[in-house]
């Protein structure tokens, strides 16, 4: 049954110094399709490496199929070899596969049945033919027709080279390669990467049809849920990488259930805690009261009231000594989710501006240069509610980057922006942030406070740390007040790093920290969930909910989308090439 089994032993890999991989163990059977989960730099590509046999263990052993495929993130080809040879590749094995059975079926019809190398022969043949029908050798002509088409490669000339197609195609490609393929046990490093809803679906359901073993690391919740039968947390954990059953949901459930017996545990905990505390600090008095010997019992006042005190002692002793163990290895308590904090309107109107020095900012305060006279927005009567949009667009154009004829945001507003690629979703969240400038009509409310998450985070001096940069773009006060720390965002490690060493991820942890301690009235957030943890996304969606002001999101996110419960504006591809002329000035974007 394990004959085409992955398997891991006690896995260890130092990078640049740090252990990433620390004894980890992985069996992975024909049938189980096991997705790898966990923070950033917690070992995901890591492990793929080493169980690909592309990075070798520092300590442990792998045993792999022979016939083993690894969606590399660049292909094993060079820029100008063809589609046609990549897809020749891909179908060599089942090509051979044929050959062999049409040339076994030739000897086997030539030798007589009496030949002692007749049942030889017919062993190889049968090997033969079990490995064609699992690789489906037949059908991988018409197979890869299917492949192409199903992931938007279809209109690709055979005769391109690899150098002349982009970055998107190339992974596509490769991706294409390998279900062509069908190996025994397949590798996938974010598989979904630059591929829209059909393109994922389509893939799900081919990664769903293979036989073997399959071990994904993706950040893509949606397809964690529809393609892996278990998962597995690759974050630290006292006894090593956890496995859980079943898809994503299920491993949300399991958090959950998880979480509450740890609340749980943590609050019987502490209510023993203050019992013990309390019995420790009774005395004598308090459960024998010092009441003088009435006349019939001076005689054995003495030895009783001795007896009593013992008692009181030992009490007290036995529950200091347990309140010191409970209290050295008490339950610690959960780590808070993520949300935003507010500021209280009292601190704000007790001290306007206190954080105008900042050196660092990631909000700002937008003027409405388009503002209508004073009168004409005033708060309703009774209300103190300000009736007008934050923010309102009319006839908006960018050229050959959005078209918009109408938007307004609400205070409160929950809006998600879909569309895909270049349909302007980061070219609209610029323009409300007041970054990027457009024809047609933009208000804003005077005093409007926006803060703006984009794709890529750079911060302009990379030899800061992470915590010297939250405190200069929040303030001392408020920095003090809601500590980087407490966040959950970074771990304690990477808080006094300069930012230049941190990863994508981290960089884009920090720059999402400064809008979650100080949060602005329009929140614009561009891809979210890129690059942080699927554990991190759930909380930062339940956040969102309900997370002060107004908040636009544009994502392709799937898990995201099929979830949102509040408005939805879909973008027009066809849009902005419709209002796109070589007259136009360029339009730059000022971060």
């Amino acid at each position: 049954m394990l004959q085409h089994a992955l398997i891991a032993h006690d896995l260890v890999r130092d990078l640049g110094g740090r252990r990433v991989l620390d004894g980890v163990g992985l069996t992975a059977a024909p049938g189980h399709r096991i997705g790898l989960i966990g923070e950033n730099g917690a070992g995901k590509s890591t492990l793929l490496r080493v169980l690909a046999g592309v990075d070798e263990p520092d300590a442990g052993s792998v045993s792999r199929p022979a016939d083993l495929g690894f969606l590399h993130q660049e292909m094993p080809f060079e820029p100008r070899a063809t589609v046609a040879a990549v897809l020749d590749d891909a179908l060599r094995e089942a090509r051979e596969d044929l050959a062999e059975l049409d040339r076994l079926g030739a000897e086997i019809a030539r030798l007589p049945e009496s030949d002692p190398g007749h049942p030889d022969l017919l062993d190889a043949y049968g090997r033969r033919l079990e490995q064609a029908r699992y690789r489906e050798s037949w059908d991988a002509d018409r197979r890869a027709e299917l492949v192409l088409d199903g992931l938007g490669l279809d209109a690709l000339g055979h005769d391109r080279t690899l150098g002349s197609l982009s970055g998107g195609q190339r992974g596509r490609l490769a991706l294409a390669a390998l279900l062509v393929r069908r190996p025994a046990a397949l590798l996938l490093d974010e598989p979904t990467n630059h591929l829209d809803d059909g393109a994922a679906a389509f893939l799900e359901e081919r990664v769903r049809e293979l036989p073997g073993t399959v071990v994904v690391a993706t950040h893509d919740r949606a397809f964690l849920d529809a393609v892996c039968t278990d998962l597995v947390d690759l974050d630290p954990a006292v006894d090593g990488p956890v496995r859980y059953g079943g898809g994503y949901r299920a491993y949300l459930g399991e958090q959950r259930a998880e979480r509450e017996r740890w609340e749980r545990r943590h609050a019987e905990e502490q209510q023993e805690l203050a019992r013990l505390r309390q019995s420790a600090g009774v005395t004598a008095h308090l459960v024998a009261p010092d009441r003088g010997p009435r006349d019939h019992e001076k005689m054995g006042y003495g030895h009783r009231a001795g007896r009593v005190q013992s008692q009181v002692s030992r009490r007290v002793r036995n529950a200091t000594r347990r309140l010191e163990e409970l209290e050295r290895a008490q339950v610690p308590a959960p780590p808070r989710p993520l949300r935003f904090a507010v500021r209280a309107l009292a601190a704000e109107a007790e001290a306007p501006g206190a954080e105008a020095e900042a050196a660092v900012t990631m909000a700002e305060v937008v003027a409405d240069v388009n503002a209508p006279a004073a009168d004409a927005g005033a708060p309703i009567a009774g209300t103190g509610e300000d009736p007008r949009p934050l923010v309102s667009l009319r006839d908006v154009r960018v050229p050959c980057r959005l078209v918009l004829d109408a938007l307004e945001v609400a205070a409160t507003d929950r809006l998600l922006v879909t569309g895909g690629n270049g349909t302007g979703k980061s070219t609209l969240l610029a323009v409300l942030a007041g970054h990027l400038a457009a024809e047609g009509t933009v208000r804003r409310r005077p005093g409007l406070t926006v803060g703006l998450l984009t794709q890529d985070t750079v911060f302009d001096r990379p030899d800061r740390t992470a915590r010297t940069i939250y405190r200069l773009a929040l303030g001392a006060a408020r920095a003090e007040e809601v500590p980087l720390g407490s966040l959950g965002l970074l771990p304690a490690a990477d808080l006094d790093e300069p930012v230049g060493r941190l990863s994508v991820g981290q960089r884009r942890r920090l720059a999402l920290a400064l809008l979650v301690a100080d949060p602005p009235g329009l929140l614009l957030l561009d891809e979210p969930t890129n690059h942080i943890s699927p554990r991190l996304c759930d909380e930062l969606e339940e956040a969102l909910g309900a997370g002060p002001g107004a908040i636009v999101l544009a994502s392709h996110d799937r898990w995201l989308r099929r979830r949102w419960r509040g408005r939805e504006l879909r973008l027009d591809p066809a849009g902005a090439t419709r209002y796109c002329t070589s007259t136009q000035s360029p339009v730059s974007m000022v971060m």
